[in-house]
C-alpha cells in the first residue's frame, strides 16, 4: 500500500509545521516524562491531575519532600511553561527537571499547567486555560492546608496578573508575587536588538497604547529575569522600567543572567542556571 503524504499548509521554522488536515508537527522541544513518586535527585513527588475535561486542561503537581511530623502550610507556585505559546509541555523533561529543583529549594507546591498550544488553538485560548487553572488552584487551596496565596511564575504570567487586578479569584485568594522568566514581549517599533515585524496587541506588547495600565497588576511583588544574549532582553528590561515608574504599589526586581533565552531550562546544569534558580527560590521564600 502506498504511503500517504500529508500536504504542508504552513511552516513556522524552526519550530513547527502545520498540515492541511489540521495536524501540527513540533520540530523542537524536549520529550515527555511520566510523574515520579520520588525523584532521585531532589526527593520531589509528582503526579498528574485533571483540571477540566471540557475544555481539556490538565496539570502536573510537584510536591517537596516533607517532614511528616511537621507539615507547614506551603505556598503554591502556579507555573506556566515557556515555548512561545506554541511549544513544550508541562510534562516535558526540561520543565520537569527545572521545576523539581525549584520546588525542592523553595519548598513550594508547584502546579504546572498543561494549556492548549497554538497554532491548533489560537490565542487567547492559552490565556483562558491558564486563567481556569488559576481559579481551580484558588478554589482547591481554601481547605487543604495550603497557603492561600498562589504565586504565578512570562507573557502568560503578565496577562493573568493583569486579569487578577480586574477580576477576583475564588475565596478572595490573592497572588503574592509573579516572576517573569525571559518574557515574550514584542512591539511594532523595534527596540535594542529586536528584529522588525512585531505587533502592538496588548497581550504581546503590554506597553502599547491600547494596553491596560501596569498600575493594575494584581500582585504585590514581581521579579523580571532577562538573559544578556536574548533578543527579547531589551523588551523585558523596558517592562521592568515601566512597571517601576508606574503607580503600581508593589515591589519589582530585575535580575540579569549571562546566557541565551531560556538558559535555565535548556542549560540546566550551567552555573548561570543554578544561580538563577537559587534566586527564584529566594524570591519564593520571602
Amino acid at each position: 500500500m502506498a504511503s500517504i503524504t500529508k500536504e504542508v499548509e504552513k511552516e513556522f521554522l524552526p519550530f513547527n509545521r502545520m498540515y492541511e488536515d489540521g495536524s501540527v508537527e513540533r520540530l523542537v522541544g524536549s520529550h515527555y516524562v511520566p510523574p515520579l513518586p520520588n525523584d532521585p535527585e531532589t526527593g520531589v513527588t509528582s503526579k498528574d491531575i485533571t483540571i477540566s475535561q471540557d475544555p481539556s486542561i490538565s496539570a502536573r503537581l510537584n510536591l517537596p519532600s516533607l517532614n511528616q511530623t511537621h507539615l507547614p502550610k506551603l505556598p503554591i507556585l502556579v507555573y506556566f511553561h515557556g515555548g512561545g505559546l506554541c511549544l513544550e509541555s508541562a510534562f516535558s523533561f526540561n520543565h520537569q527537571r527545572y521545576l523539581n529543583s525549584l520546588v525542592a529549594q523553595a519548598q513550594v507546591v508547584a502546579v504546572s499547567v498543561e494549556y492548549r498550544l497554538a497554532p491548533e488553538h489560537l490565542l487567547p485560548i492559552a490565556y483562558e486555560d491558564c486563567w481556569a487553572a488559576l481559579q481551580w488552584v484558588a478554589l482547591h487551596s481554601l481547605n487543604n492546608g495550603l497557603n492561600k496565596e498562589p504565586c504565578a511564575g512570562a507573557n502568560i504570567v503578565h496577562n493573568i496578573a493583569m486579569r487578577v487586578g480586574v477580576e477576583s479569584l475564588h475565596g478572595g485568594v490573592k497572588i503574592f508575587g509573579a516572576f517573569l522568566n525571559h518574557p515574550l514581549f514584542w512591539g511594532s517599533k523595534p527596540i535594542g536588538s529586536e528584529a522588525p515585524g512585531g505587533i502592538d496587541n496588548p497581550m504581546i506588547n503590554p506597553m502599547s497604547p491600547g494596553a491596560l495600565s501596569l498600575a493594575g497588576l494584581g500582585c504585590s511583588r514581581v521579579l523580571v529575569a532577562v538573559a544578556e544574549k536574548d533578543e527579547l532582553r531589551d523588551r523585558g528590561v523596558s517592562y521592568y522600567e515601566e512597571l517601576r515608574k508606574s503607580t503600581w504599589e508593589g515591589e519589582v526586581e530585575l535580575v540579569q543572567g549571562d546566557g541565551d533565552h531560556g538558559f535555565h531550562i535548556l542549560h540546566f546544569e550551567s552555573e548561570n542556571a543554578k544561580h538563577l534558580i537559587k534566586h527564584l527560590a529566594s524570591f519564593l521564600l520571602k
